[in-house]
């Protein structure tokens, strides 16, 4: 098998938990090293974990027993992360977005190659059976020429339930760069990257308070939309509508539905790796499910890390950079679309990577 991958881990937070699970399970893989803001929390950490030392954000980019850095800090704080460790000669994986602007995503993307190490970037949930399943069904033609897409993320707000939600209202927050990720690249998967977009938005309220936590009963000032909805151009000619938001209680649509010549495609949810896909053929009775065809069965975040690490010389990751900074001009350009008003153009484009055999 050869040397561990040897990873450092910057931020962690609440998501933390589920990645170290998943890399402290791979035999290939070793922790070496852990920071936080929160020494307590690096400390905290590094005592479950027996190869892994807590050192501070500066010693661990530094560090000569870690060779990638995997970045579940802040969205604020994912570019100079990344491009600290990229400085340093690591390879890096971060939690979406790849950064809170487009300009810096595009740095992160030019700065690696120079340097020649992998970018990678979530949501890798697109590597499990449900979407992955669903992508099959569009590729073996079993709906027909894909026409058009919905997607929906439908939630009251993360201050019901998050300790400290200050950042999903603040540049780089609202759910459409928060969730909408899952959702995005989902439909670059299933349908392949978007050319231009149209978006509109809104904001229900100013403030939000915090329901949980030692801030309960605080207020959180509110400085995005947070209700974004949009069209999306695809390339193939396909047209998608997407509506995240924070301002909603719940919904009973499907998180996205494929609508092809010759049928309808029910995809489940993008934030999760399993889920039910069905097909509703063109007269036929009703919704039939798809069983897993392709995909990796139960697995949870970390995933598209190893398969990061894992892929052979010369083959990209399929939780790549380059889908990351598509994904990520996709949103804002719906959001630059929601201020002006016009159609926005795509500047990248990317190739879907290819099918995930089921395992």
């Amino acid at each position: 098998m050869g040397s561990a991958h040897r990873i450092g881990v910057v931020g962690l937070g609440f998501i933390s938990a589920v990645y170290l699970e998943t890399l402290a399970a791979a035999p290939d893989v070793e922790i070496t090293a852990v920071a936080d803001l929160d020494r307590a929390r690096a400390d905290a950490a590094a005592g479950s974990l027996p190869s892994a030392r807590a050192r501070s954000v500066d010693a661990l980019l530094a560090a000569d027993d870690v060779d990638i850095v995997l970045n579940l800090t802040i969205p604020a704080a994912h570019a100079d992360i990344a491009l600290g460790a990229i400085a340093h000669g690591k390879h890096v994986y971060g939690e979406k977005p790849l950064a809170v602007t487009f300009a810096d995503a595009e740095e992160i993307l030019r700065a690696a190659r120079t340097a020649g190490v992998r970018v990678g970037c979530a949501p890798d949930t697109v590597l499990g059976t449900g979407i992955q399943t669903a992508r099959a069904v569009v590729d073996a033609g079993e709906i027909g020429r894909p026409i058009a897409a919905t997607a929906q993320m439908v939630t009251p707000g993360h201050e019901r339930w998050h300790p400290n939600p200050d950042f999903y209202y603040r540049p780089g927050g609202g759910p459409l760069l928060d969730m909408g990720p899952y959702y995005v690249t989902a439909l670059v998967q299933l349908l392949g990257p978007v050319t231009s977009v149209v978006g509109a938005g809104s904001r229900l309220r100013s403030e939000r308070v915090i329901a949980t936590g030692d801030r309960a009963g605080q207020a959180v000032r509110v400085e995005v939309d947070s209700h974004v909805t949009g069209i999306l151009h695809h390339a193939s000619g396909a047209l998608s509508t997407i509506t995240t938001t924070f301002d909603g209680t719940a919904t009973q649509a499907p998180p996205i539905e494929v609508h092809g010549e010759n049928g309808s495609l029910s995809v489940p949810d993008p934030n999760h790796f399993d889920g039910e896909a069905s097909v509703h053929e063109l007269g036929g009775d009703g919704w039939v499910p798809v069983p897993p065809r392709a995909g990796i069965a139960g697995t949870a975040r970390g995933a598209g890390l190893l398969d990061l690490l894992r892929a052979p010389a010369g083959v990209g990751p399929r939780a790549s950079g380059d889908i990351a900074l598509h994904v990520l001009e996709i949103m804002t350009g719906l959001l630059g679309s929601a201020a002006s008003g016009s159609r926005v153009d795509m500047t990248t484009t990317v190739e879907r990577p290819p099918l995930v055999p089921l395992a």
